[in-house]
């Protein structure tokens, strides 16, 4: 590693460390702003740490931060949106897959809720994975396929900010542009299962406030796996 890789990583930690400290009053600041504006807050959370997360892969890969192209600020807009979808789905799945639990045991739907909310217990594990297997195998696909449009759609026109007033290509995209290989044997069938229906299994097992920021921290490792199994540069 560079001594820049040092100092960005050094650069994140501290922007970071003070959300999750107590005694610091960042912590009740974010707290407070989640609380009253959970769907603006999942969009900067996305847009910082996801686009992130896919500098780290470009760095991985190729052995830059930055290259012309890339498109950092089309790419945080674009990765801030479905950040608010991924907060949205998060609150529907979490929300309704307890229901769904107990109409198929027969049970009172109240006593599913009450245990997913409650302490750490094996019964809340239990749900929170069901949770997440189920919005990653219904959800997670179409959002991965989307960004992935967007992605081209960014590159297409060089990552400029032009893209938003140019409408995507869909029909070529989905026909000449995507490697359906690489989509589908990866990103489908290994990421999700492998990491997505553990990692968001304990996402769900988190206090509410953090849950959709530890969603966008898991950007970050995504972009580290998809480098590593794509190859590298250095």
């Amino acid at each position: 590693m560079k001594k820049q890789d040092w100092i960005t990583i050094l650069i994140v930690v501290a922007v970071l460390a003070p959300f999750f400290i107590p005694a610091t009053g960042f912590y009740a600041t974010f707290l407070e702003l989640t609380a009253n504006h959970g769907y603006i807050m999942a969009f900067f959370k996305f847009a910082i740490l996801a686009v992130f997360g896919e500098m780290l892969a470009l760095r991985i890969r190729k052995g830059v931060w930055y290259e012309k192209g890339f498109g950092v600020l089309p790419r945080m807009i674009v990765w801030g949106i479905l950040g608010m979808g991924i907060a949205m789905a998060m609150v529907i799945f979490k929300t309704g897959v307890p229901t769904f639990l107990a109409s198929v045991c027969g049970a009172n739907p109240a006593d599913f809720a009450e245990i997913f909310k409650g302490d750490l217990s094996w019964g809340k594990l239990g749900i929170a994975f069901a949770v997440s297997v189920i919005m990653n195998t219904i959800f997670a696909p179409v959002m991965m396929t989307l960004h992935k449009c967007t992605d081209i759609h960014i590159a297409t026109y060089e990552g400029s900010m032009k893209c938003f007033c140019h409408p995507m290509k869909m029909r070529e995209i989905f026909s000449t542009k995507i490697n359906w290989d690489v989509q589908w044997n990866l990103v489908f069938k290994k990421t999700i299962p492998l990491f997505w229906f553990p990692a968001h299994t304990i996402t769900f097992c988190l206090p509410g406030a953090f849950q959709v920021l530890f969603a966008a921290v898991l950007g970050i490792a995504l972009g580290l796996i998809l480098a590593l199994a794509g190859g590298s540069k250095k």
